[in-house]
């Protein structure tokens, strides 16, 4: 077999996993360089062959995605409308007599401050 010499310049990080690699399959790091551009030779001329089974789970992530964002916006709502019931019925309660104008303020400040707490949480 008649073999070709180059000179091959890699970056330190390389050198340092293909040291690693080559210690760790105890051959030489002339050696283990010589396999690593054999496999990226091969892995650039046969690329893996995406399978059925990779884009329908592609597919139910991007669903799942599509439904959590859905799930988000009804939760966020939810809390609004809970801020909104719990500031009317705290002013139903109180015997006040505050405008929609008000309540409406209030309950944003509550939504903002439940938003606020949530952030806070681990």
């Amino acid at each position: 077999m008649k073999t070709t010499q180059y000179t091959v310049r890699v970056p330190a990080a390389v050198d340092k996993a293909m040291q690693a690699l080559a210690a760790q399959q105890n051959v030489t790091p002339y050696e283990m360089l010589q396999r690593c551009v054999k496999a990226g030779v091969d892995a650039q001329l046969n690329p893996p062959v995406a399978d059925d089974g990779s884009r329908e789970l592609v597919a139910e992530v991007a669903s799942i995605s599509i439904r959590l964002a859905d799930v988000e916006r009804m939760l966020d709502r939810t809390l609004f409308t809970a801020c909104a019931a719990y500031c009317y019925a705290r002013n139903a309660a109180m015997g006040e007599d505050k405008t929609d104008a008000v309540i409406t303020t209030e309950t944003n400040r509550a939504y903002d401050r439940q938003l606020a707490a949530m952030e806070d949480r681990p």
